[in-house]
This record gives structure tokens, C-alpha cells and sequence, in this order.
């Protein structure tokens, strides 16, 4: 095998996506793979790309995720991401339909994360954010949305949104003061 050819299956680990989404992101760059059939997998066909085009697969990646920083792509290391600043989010899905549905997370810029977010949730409403580390983030959701149901990785129900934003000011009252981007 070439050395200039890397496989889709050690794309997908190396970026921690899945096969599926590397390949709508080459459909998405009109880039077609190269497959070749591997002797040690018995006969099967394996899908590869060259370091120019996994270039641009990162890129893309980089991008999709609102300026997240991918600890692939970083020269910084995952101890100094967790050092990263952004802003906390609290986010109000649906405020006319299901007021109580909210969503809570991390991200450098809110412009961008709010825009991504609007493809899956269009009626999004910001609540509030405050300056945050990405090292604040897990130990954020679980103390701001204690009382509430759990409906997906960072979505969750409440009885009450005054709550959940008390609960989040008081949070990060107690935190060190962070210089305010949003």
C-alpha cells in the first residue's frame, strides 16, 4: 500500500468520528476514495484517501464543529484544551411549543455553535451564557440541571427555567472571573 494513502477506518479513529460521517464529508468535497481490496481482511474492500485529501477532511471537520478544537488537529495536547476558554450556554429549544426543554454546553464561539444548532433546533433561544473553561463544562451541566429529566447528552427537561438559570449564575459565581466573549 502506498505510504501516501490513509484508510477511512484509521480516519474515523484518529478524528473520533464514525466511517459514515468521514464519507459524507468526502461526498460533501466531491472526493471519491480509492478502494482496494485488503489481503489480511479476507478479500475486503477498504476505502482510502491521501494526506491532501484527509487535509481537507480535517478542515472540514474543524469547521463543522464551530471552531471546537479537535485534539487531532491541535499541537497543544488534550491537558492544555481543557484549559480553553468559551462561554457556558443555556440554551431554550422550543420557547413556544415546550418552554421547559433546554439545552446546556460549551463552546469558543456561541455565533457559530447557535448558528449549527439552528439546522436541528431552528427556534433556539439564547437564555444566557457565562465565560467559561472547557475544564468547567461536566462538572456545569451536572450541577445546574440537578432536579431535571435527562432527554439527551446535553438536553434536558425542567419544570422551571428561572431555576436552572439561578442555579447557573450561582454556579459560576462561585468560579474564577473569566474576561466575558461571547
Amino acid at each position: 500500500m502506498s505510504e501516501n494513502l490513509i484508510s477511512i477506518i484509521d480516519v474515523a479513529a484518529q478524528t473520533g468520528k464514525r466511517k459514515a460521517t468521514i464519507f459524507k464529508i468526502l461526498k460533501r468535497l466531491n472526493i471519491e476514495p480509492i478502494k482496494r481490496r485488503s489481503s489480511a481482511n479476507r478479500g475486503q474492500v477498504i476505502s482510502y484517501i491521501t494526506n491532501e485529501e484527509l487535509r481537507q477532511v480535517l478542515e472540514q471537520i474543524k469547521l463543522k464543529e464551530d471552531f471546537d478544537i479537535d485534539v487531532v488537529e491541535s499541537n497543544l495536547g488534550p491537558e492544555a484544551l481543557l484549559f480553553e476558554q468559551g462561554v457556558f450556554y443555556l440554551l431554550i429549544l422550543e420557547p413556544n411549543h415546550d418552554p421547559g426543554r433546554f439545552k446546556v454546553g460549551f463552546a469558543i464561539n456561541l455565533s457559530e455553535r447557535l448558528r449549527a444548532l439552528r439546522c436541528s433546533a431552528p427556534f433556539a433561544e439564547v437564555v444566557n451564557a457565562w465565560p467559561c473553561k472547557r475544564l468547567w463544562e461536566k462538572t456545569a451541566i451536572e450541577c445546574v440541571t440537578v432536579g431535571c429529566d435527562k432527554l439527551h447528552t446535553e438536553v434536558f427537561r425542567t419544570q422551571s427555567m428561572e431555576s436552572v438559570v439561578e442555579k447557573c449564575r450561582k454556579f459560576f459565581e462561585l468560579m474564577p472571573i473569566l474576561p466575558y466573549k461571547i
